[in-house]
Order: C-alpha cells, then sequence, then structure tokens
C-alpha cells in the first residue's frame, strides 16, 4: 500500500499532490516497472481520499505515460528511466546594475522632455477609437501602408528623395535592420565600414557572420584606395554627418564612390544618422538621390528626433534589391507594433513630426552654442582643441595631456563623471585619436551646465599638460 502524507500538500488540490508523489516515487526507483499499484477505492480508503481524487490522480499519471491501464488487472508502472541525481544549481549572477553618475557626456541622449506627450496620447487615441479592427488586423510584413507612405512624403519634401512607399521597410531600430541587410546581402559579403565609427555596426555584422573590412578615414570621408583594396562589396557610410568625427563627404568623392559601386557591382548603406539636427545651411541633399543606378540602400531612424524608445527604423530598397528581399526575407513579420506604426503616420502626416524637429534643431543649437561657450570661457580653454561645430549632437574636444585614453576614463569615472573617448570607436587604434573626446551634449540642459562644467574642470584640469 502507498502511504503519502497527505496534510502536507500545502496549498495544492489531492489530486495533484498524489499526483507528484506517486510520479517521484516512479522516477527515483521505489516503484520499479511493472509494479502494480493499488485498486483505487483500496487506496481512497488508506489514504482518506475519495475515489475520485485517486481516480484523477491515476488518470492524469497515465496520460503523461507513467501508468499503463490494463483491462480488470488495474494500473501498473510503465518502462521509464530513473532521474538523474539532481545536477549542481548553478548560481546566477545577477544583472550589473546601471551606474548612477553625476555627470554624463558619454552617452548619446536625447531631450525627450520636449515631446509633444499630449499631441501623441491624442493621437494614439484617435487611432483606438477610430481604428479598432486595424490594430487587430495583420501588419503587412514591410510594413503599414500608411506609415511607409508618410515616411516616402517626408523624404520627398524635406529630404528631396523620390522614393515609393513600396521600396520602404519598416523593422524595429537600427540594429534589427543591420541584421536583415546581413541577410540581404548574405554572410559572405565583405562588409567596408568607416573606422573611426559606430561601433555597433561592426559589432552586428560580426554577430551575424559576415566579415567586415575597416576603411580608415581622410578628410572628405573613407578613403577610396583603401575601399578599392579591401574587396569590400558593401560600404556601410554615414556621409551626410560620420559618428563620431561629424565629417560630411563632398559631392565628387560621393560620385566616387556610387562609380565604385557601379564598377564592382556592390552595394552602398547611406545610415543617416543625426542628419536632421544640422544648424547652419540647408540641408546636404542623401547620397540616395543622387543615385540613378540603384546602388543605394538608404536607412534611417527615429531614435535621436523622437526617443531612443521608439524602436522604429525603415529602409528604402532600391527595386533590384527590393525584389530579392521580397523572394528571400518576405516570411519575416514586421517587428514593430501596429498602434505604434498607426500612431506615428498620424504624427507624420499631420505635420507634428517636423514641428518638433524644428523646436528641437532651434533647442540643440542653443544648448550647443551655449555648452561650447563654456567650455571656451572656462580654465579648460587652453588645454582643448574643439572640432565638428555645425551639426549634430555631439563635438570633439582634444585634450591637451600626455595620459593615456585608459588613464583619463578611470580618473574621471573614479569621480563619478563618465567621458567618451574617440579611440572607443577605432577598429584598428590610431594614435591621432589619442586625447580626444566625444562630447555628447543633448542630455546637458543649460540650467545644469555651470555646475557640470565647474564638476568636469574640477576633476580634468589637473590631469592636464
Amino acid at each position: 500500500m502507498l502511504t503519502y502524507p497527505m496534510e502536507e500538500r500545502g496549498s495544492l488540490p489531492l489530486y495533484e499532490y498524489l499526483c507528484r508523489r506517486i510520479r517521484a516515487d516512479i522516477l527515483s526507483g521505489a516503484l520499479p516497472t511493472g509494479t502494480r499499484l493499488p485498486s483505487k477505492r483500496a487506496l481512497a480508503e488508506h489514504l482518506r481520499v475519495s475515489v475520485v481524487t485517486v481516480e484523477s490522480a491515476y488518470s492524469q499519471l497515465e496520460a503523461e505515460g507513467y501508468l499503463q491501464a490494463r483491462p480488470k488487472r488495474g494500473f501498473f508502472v510503465s518502462a521509464v528511466e530513473q532521474a538523474p541525481p539532481p545536477a549542481v544549481r548553478s548560481v546566477l549572477m545577477p544583472e550589473t546594475p546601471a551606474v548612477s553618475w553625476r555627470l554624463d557626456l558619454g552617452r548619446n541622449q536625447v531631450d525627450t522632455a520636449r515631446f509633444p506627450v499630449s499631441t501623441w496620447a491624442r493621437l494614439t487615441r484617435q487611432v483606438l477609437s477610430e481604428a479598432p479592427e486595424a490594430l487587430l488586423s495583420p501588419v503587412p510584413h514591410q510594413g503599414l501602408a500608411a506609415l511607409r507612405q508618410a515616411i516616402a512624403d517626408d523624404l520627398r519634401d524635406f529630404k528631396g528623395m523620390a522614393v515609393s512607399p513600396e521600396q520602404i521597410v519598416i523593422g524595429a531600430g537600427a540594429e534589427y535592420l543591420y541584421l536583415l541587410l546581413a541577410q540581404l546581402l548574405g554572410r559572405d559579403t565583405v562588409f567596408a565600414v568607416e573606422d573611426p565609427g559606430y561601433p555597433k555596426i561592426r559589432q552586428v555584422y560580426e554577430a551575424c557572420g559576415a566579415v567586415f573590412a575597416p576603411i580608415p578615414l581622410d578628410g572628405q570621408g573613407v578613403e577610396l584606395s583603401a575601399l578599392e583594396r579591401s574587396g569590400a562589396k558593401a560600404l556601410h557610410i554615414s556621409p551626410n554627418h560620420q559618428y563620431p568625427t561629424g565629417l560630411v563627404t563632398p559631392i565628387a568623392r560621393r560620385q566616387a564612390l556610387l562609380r565604385w559601386a557601379e564598377d564592382t557591382g556592390s552595394t552602398i548603406i547611406e545610415d543617416d544618422y543625426d542628419s536632421e539636427f544640422r544648424y547652419s545651411g540647408r540641408p546636404i541633399p542623401t547620397l540616395q538621390s543622387i543615385d540613378d543606378r540603384g546602388r543605394v540602400i538608404y536607412l534611417n531612424t527615429f531614435s535621436q528626433t523622437i526617443s531612443p524608445s521608439m524602436r522604429l527604423g525603415f529602409l528604402v530598397l532600391p527595386p533590384r534589391l527590393l525584389e530579392r528581399y521580397r523572394q528571400e526575407l518576405g516570411f519575416y513579420a514586421c517587428t514593430v507594433p501596429a498602434l505604434e506604426q498607426h500612431v506615428l503616420a498620424r504624427f507624420i502626416a499631420g505635420g507634428h513630426y517636423e514641428r518638433h524637429l524644428s523646436r528641437m534643431r532651434k533647442e540643440y543649437r542653443d544648448r550647443r552654442s551655449a555648452t561650447i561657450s563654456a567650455f571656451r570661457a572656462s580654465p579648460l580653454a587652453s588645454h582643448v582643441t574643439f572640432s565638428e561645430e555645425g551639426a549634430g549632437l555631439h563635438f570633439l574636444l582634444r585634450l591637451d595631456t600626455n595620459r593615456s585614453d585608459e588613464e583619463l576614463r578611470r580618473l574621471t569615472a573614479e569621480a563619478g563623471i563618465r567621458l567618451s573617448f574617440l579611440s572607443e570607436y577605432a577598429a584598428v587604434p590610431d594614435p591621432r585619436f589619442a586625447h580626444t573626446l566625444v562630447i555628447n551634449y543633448a542630455g546637458l540642459s543649460q540650467s545644469d551646465l555651470e555646475e557640470a562644467l565647474q564638476l568636469l574642470t574640477d576633476v580634468l584640469l589637473p590631469l592636464l599638460a
């Protein structure tokens, strides 16, 4: 007879507790294969439970394969491998908590406090009330048609790009789009990347199994001779505002890159990061807008213009690659929620996006000017050199010091200051990048500027020559 302390079942139902105890005895070998279990009525009387409780437990174990029911004979233990001894439980390391910095100039931030949340909320309510059925309908794999149309209209009106909504592919941020490109162009493709450049581009391609070739920069962008020697069949660049150097590729170099792509049958990925924030002159035309051979893939996101939490970006594929995308990658579902796409489509089409950009250009221009002026008026001025002051949400600051970047990073971090160095963005170490800070000023409000600069001066000045 099976004897179990039913009073120890805790909050478990009686049948579930009985089922677990019998299962454990079978797996441990206490009930060997072929053992006949007591009848339902006999076990119920012995354990002082109902026959239904025993019947439920036996039925569950039979369904799981632990017992076999033999007509007019009862329930027998099935042939089951005994459970191995319990493995030593591994100790999971806790996640590293985020560091709370006294001053963070190393992380690329945007000022989300000025985003028109009330407008976004109103548009969200409109979508929920006016198009509830659409929110539950499947989204086309390239993205919502209304959003692709709004993006195509915005590109035409503000960037001079004549593209069709059918060419646009919506995806959940830049990293996801890099993954798509690695698959679309093939993992055996050598991807040329700017050096120094955004590290995640290299990391994603490498994680996909693709080979990347770092191409050094000269005063006009990627060095053409180095690109030709690399054997690359894809070139990933930001010609309108290279990150982190801020270089703008002039028209002659752009034309040379397009000729290279045509002559070698290669593809250029134009990553238009940060180009919306240009503070003097007219916006620079995109490389895609002068490409008449279908060699350029255009990529952009809303991370800088709206918020990093807006995991939404898009590709503009040339016709020859659009067909390949649909044939080879069209099975992927769109990775951006329907509600977010519907609301953003209305946000752009209603002119709210462009008005928001216009306000933020003015805000960031004033913030940039105030930050640079404060640096130039500080005791640090005689020990630093500025570069790249006309666009973007960062600028470069070269320090006059003999200390290594690693030492500077460590000493400032000990004081609660997070700094980013140009050398961190390089795939190939180069002494020309040493002692140069990438100052991300967008998250630094003017009200905090004086205190922040005083803290930086107190820590950094003793380390400079």
